[in-house]
């Protein structure tokens, strides 16, 4: 009887558990203008939401969830880096070969950075060198600026095509290669690859994240429609979820253990971590078609997709369509 009790009380739990941490749709932010769109991130400092949207950058507050302004006139906006210390963002121009500083109190566009490489995309501030590093997509490489001196100090060679990256923040940044289903290890001091971990069978890894506790990666791939949890100091695969298709990114909430991957079929796959090396899945969010990336807001533990609607069998954006979708825990 007692252990029939104790079985009861221990599913009950697990399940209210579970039901704490199901995700609900919460609202629309509708934001203006047509273009594409693709990374967004978050000011935790100053509490705002970055979005990349065509030629420019919407800024949400998160206070009110309410757009409060644009950062405009540039030729095709991917990321966008957050560095508090100096009081700047930086934007990757892709089309431009450049990155656009601005500043994080008043969002004025401060200086337009050449870099001598070709498609800047995925960009980070590393905070343990101070540095802001882009990751071109075209010239498999990455471009080094200072963000004090609004100057390029230097390029790491990658050896493939760098997709979305993510700092430790002890000198150490791990950056996805699309194209060699690995992940590189990057000196950020000596701005050299150190080491290259395989994640095959998985390939076509986007997205990264970085569990610093615990020292694993999640790393997301749209080849085998899987999330591989690696050990960032070995480079073992220890193992993959299936998630869904068309991802992009992946967010992971340290306080909740969860971790979410944004598909581009109109699903977040969320991932509960049980420890270091178990997880399961324990939720396929409904979003929408083509709300492929995400930012996750670690103080309100909400998730922001971006997404537009598209005509029908093309890749052209529909007036009056882009929007923010917002999911909370129920």
């Amino acid at each position: 009887m007692k252990k029939f009790f104790l079985t009861t009380l221990c599913g009950s739990l697990l399940a209210l558990t579970l039901h704490a941490q199901t995700y609900v749709a919460d609202k629309t932010i509708a934001l203006p203008g047509d273009g594409g769109y693709d990374y967004l991130s978050i000011d935790k400092v100053n509490n705002r939401l970055y979005v990349s949207h065509g030629t420019a950058v919407n800024v949400i507050d998160l206070e009110t969830e309410q757009p409060i302004g644009v950062i405009a006139d540039m030729k095709g906006v991917h990321g966008i880096a957050i560095d508090n210390k100096a009081n700047r963002g930086f934007i990757s121009d892709g089309r431009a070969d450049a990155v656009v500083a601005f500043d994080l109190k008043t969002l004025k566009t401060i200086a337009t950075i050449p870099v001598d490489a070709k498609g800047p995309d995925a960009i980070i501030y590393d905070p343990y060198t101070d540095r802001v590093f882009s990751f071109n997509g075209e010239s498999n490489n990455s471009s080094v600026i200072d963000p004090n001196t609004l100057k390029q100090v230097g390029t790491v060679s990658l050896g493939g095509g760098p997709e979305f990256a993510v700092a430790d923040g002890k000198g150490k940044i791990y950056n996805n290669l699309e194209d060699k289903n690995s992940v590189n290890v990057i000196d950020s001091k000596a701005l050299k690859v150190v080491k290259n971990y395989s994640i095959a069978p998985a390939g076509g890894p986007t997205g990264i994240a970085l569990d610093e506790a615990n020292q694993r990666l999640f790393t997301v791939c749209r080849q085998n429609k899987g999330m591989s949890v690696v050990d960032a100091a070995t480079g073992k695969v220890i193992t993959t979820l299936p998630i869904g298709a068309g991802v992009d990114a992946v967010a992971y909430d340290p306080e909740t253990k969860l971790i979410f991957c944004s598909n581009g079929d109109a699903t977040t796959t969320i991932i509960k971590q049980q420890s270091a090396n178990e997880y399961s899945v324990v939720q396929t969010l409904k979003t929408a078609t083509r709300a492929k990336t995400l930012a996750l807001d670690t103080r309100t533990h909400k998730i922001y997709l971006s997404v537009a609607d598209y005509e029908t069998g093309t890749r052209k954006v529909v007036p009056g369509t882009f929007r923010v979708l917002v999911f909370r825990q129920q």
